[in-house]
C-alpha cells in the first residue's frame, strides 16, 4: 500500500497549517490568479485607470473584467472569474447598503476592506475555499486611491499594480517607471505598453482593448477610438 507523503497531511484542509506555517490552499488559490487574464491599474493625478483585454468571438460574447460597482468605484479582477463575479456582487450591495445608511457613497477604502475582510474569512473555516481571485479596487471619493485584495485577504493601498498572469514582471516595471502625479495619457501609454511587452496570449489592440476610467465624472469606460485624443495608437 502506498503511503502518501507528511506533507499531504496539511494540504486536505484550509484550517490547517503545515509545520513551516503555510497555508496551502491559500497558495493554491493564488496560483489560479496567476493563471487568470492580466489587469493593470494605474492612479493618475486626477483619478484611476484600469485595463485589460477581453477576446472576441463570433459565439460568444465577452464578460465583464472590469466590473462598475458605483458610480465612483471600479474592480479589475484576475483567476476564477465565477469568485470574482460573487464578490462583485457583494461590493455592489454593500455600496448600495452605504447610501441607504448613511446617505453617502462608501469610501474606496471601506469597500476594498470588506471585501479583503470576506476573503479572509474563507481561509479559517473547514468545509470551504479561499476565493481563488485578486481584485484591484479602485475609484475617486475625496481624491483617486486603488486598492489589491489577494486570496488570503491581504489589502495594500497601491499606486500602480498589475494582477493576474506576468504581473510579477509587470509589477517589477511599475515599480521603476510609476511617477507621482502622473497624467492620464502617460498612465494609459505606461499601462498599455507594459501589457503589450509582456502578456504573450493576447496583445492589446483595437480588438482586445478595454479600459475604463473612474475620476470626478465617476466611472467611464474608454472607447478605444477616444485613445489617440491620449497620443496612443493601436
Amino acid at each position: 500500500m502506498d503511503i502518501a507523503p507528511d506533507i499531504m497531511g496539511y494540504d486536505r484542509a484550509i484550517v490547517i497549517f503545515s509545520p513551516d506555517g503555510r497555508l496551502f490552499q491559500v497558495e493554491y488559490a493564488r496560483e489560479a490568479v496567476k493563471k487568470g487574464t492580466t489587469a493593470i491599474g494605474v492612479v493618475y493625478d486626477n483619478g484611476v485607470v484600469l485595463i485589460t483585454t477581453m477576446k472576441k468571438s463570433n459565439i460568444i460574447m465577452p464578460g465583464e473584467k472590469i466590473a462598475k460597482v458605483d458610480d465612483h468605484i471600479g474592480i479589475a479582477s484576475a483567476g476564477l472569474v465565477a469568485d470574482a463575479r460573487i464578490l462583485v456582487d457583494m461590493a455592489r450591495m454593500r455600496a448600495q447598503q452605504n447610501r441607504l445608511v448613511y446617505d453617502e457613497p462608501i469610501t474606496i477604502k471601506a469597500l476594498a476592506k470588506f471585501l479583503a475582510d470576506r476573503q479572509q474569512l474563507y481561509t479559517q473555516y473547514a468545509g470551504v475555499r479561499p476565493y481563488g481571485v485578486s481584485l484591484l479596487v479602485g475609484g475617486y471619493d475625496i481624491k483617486p486611491r486603488m486598492f489589491e485584495t489577494d486570496p488570503s485577504g491581504v489589502m495594500l493601498e497601491v499606486k500602480a499594480r498589475s494582477i493576474g498572469r506576468y504581473s510579477d514582471k509587470i509589477n517589477e516595471e511599475l515599480e521603476k517607471h510609476y511617477k507621482k502625479n502622473i497624467k492620464l495619457s502617460d498612465a494609459l501609454k505606461l499601462a498599455i505598453d507594459l501589457y503589450n511587452k509582456h502578456v504573450k496570449e493576447v496583445k492589446i489592440s483595437k480588438d482586445t482593448f478595454f479600459g475604463v476610467k473612474i475620476d470626478e465624472s465617476g466611472f467611464q469606460e474608454i472607447p478605444v477610438k477616444e485613445l489617440s485624443k491620449y497620443g496612443i495608437k493601436l
